[in-house]
């Protein structure tokens, strides 16, 4: 009961929230609606903004972590205040920090998708989708390549998959182990989850062949 009713006060803090910082976007009021993120993310997360900024995706999981158990909801509600502050960032012309943003946003919001997260918050996947709509004039970093290469997987988008693994090998940010282990991973699945994915069982089979050769 305690914890539903944690739950429902951070929903509705987190809407409550994200509504004030679209009003400030929609008076012009950006670097008001800036301030308030910074000070939301001082308030609400036992990490200040800087720290949250500076952490990697990676780091920022076992911060928000207590007792083996990830804090879903925190991570949710930082990936979606970064989403805002990339949003009025761009609107400011400030397109390095709005990429710098989009790109914290969319590594939680992956890491999120593949923990299983509930979409209390948020749907993991809708913003993943949208993100990556957001930064398709972008060259994806490696790092980046690999969380979605494994995000594509776990979504049985078998093809988004190999398509990445192709372009990590291509710029060395992936070995040919590496991708003959994520094939053999392919092949351990039933045929019409291969079928459904994009990349039937001989094309996999190809795959692998032409890596050993």
């Amino acid at each position: 009961m305690f914890q539903r009713d944690y739950f429902m006060r951070m929903i509705e803090q987190m809407t409550e929230a994200v509504g004030q910082i679209l009003n400030l976007r929609r008076e012009r009021k950006h670097e008001d609606a800036l301030l308030f993120i910074d000070e939301l993310l001082d308030k609400k997360f036992r990490l200040s903004s800087k720290l949250i900024r500076s952490l990697s995706d990676e780091d920022l999981m076992k911060m928000m972590t207590t007792n083996g158990l990830l804090e879903t909801d925190h991570l949710l509600a930082i990936a979606i205040l970064m989403k805002h502050e990339a949003e009025l960032n761009a609107e400011l012309g400030r397109e390095d920090e709005s990429f710098f943003a989009n790109m914290k946003s969319l590594h939680l919001f992956l890491r999120l998708s593949l923990a299983g997260a509930e979409p209390t918050l948020a749907e993991p996947r809708e913003q993943i989708k949208e993100l990556l709509e957001r930064l398709l004039p972008y060259e994806l970093p490696r790092q980046t390549k690999r969380l979605l290469t494994e995000w594509h997987m776990e979504e049985g988008r078998y093809d988004s998959a190999e398509n990445l693994m192709h372009e990590l090998l291509e710029d060395n940010g992936l070995d040919r182990e590496e991708a003959a282990e994520l094939y053999r991973r392919m092949l351990l699945q039933a045929d019409e989850r291969l079928e459904a994915g994009g990349l039937p069982r001989e094309e996999i089979k190809q795959g692998l062949e032409a890596l050993s050769s």
